[in-house]
């Protein structure tokens, strides 16, 4: 069975979209920790990222690279952050944070709680500065 990112890429399930190239995809955490909180994934199922082939895991960090820098754009901040973590959806993801702080990366730390609008604005301000 596809992990629901792979239902997110095919467009199964709506997201936030940020960005796309034909094998990454990028959208923002439906549960983040600050407002910017941005997930990129393989667009290959694969759940340990330490299991892509080492161009395909350059090639991601290239992809996420471009999208940390809209972030830090769309909101500036002092750093965007990068995790790679999670256990709950067995697809590679890192989470791209922007940071005022090291406290902003606190995955036990509450999550925002954005309307649709809202996360509408932050995806279409991403993408206008990619």
């Amino acid at each position: 069975m596809a992990t629901i990112f792979s239902r997110i890429i095919a467009g199964e399930i709506p997201c936030y979209k940020v960005a796309e190239n034909d094998k990454f995809f990028a959208f923002l955490d439906i549960n983040p920790l600050v407002k910017g909180h941005t997930l990129v994934v393989p667009k290959q199922e694969v759940d340990y990222i330490f299991d892509l082939s080492d161009e395909d895991l350059a090639a991601m960090q290239v992809f996420s690279k471009k999208v940390a820098l809209a972030i830090g754009k769309a909101f500036p901040c002092i750093k965007v952050g990068e995790a790679v973590l999670g256990l709950e959806v067995p697809h590679a993801h890192i989470h791209l944070i922007p940071m005022q702080s090291e406290k902003d990366m606190l995955f036990a730390n509450p999550k925002l709680k954005l309307t649709s609008e809202e996360f509408e604005a932050v995806a279409a301000a991403i993408r206008a500065a990619l």
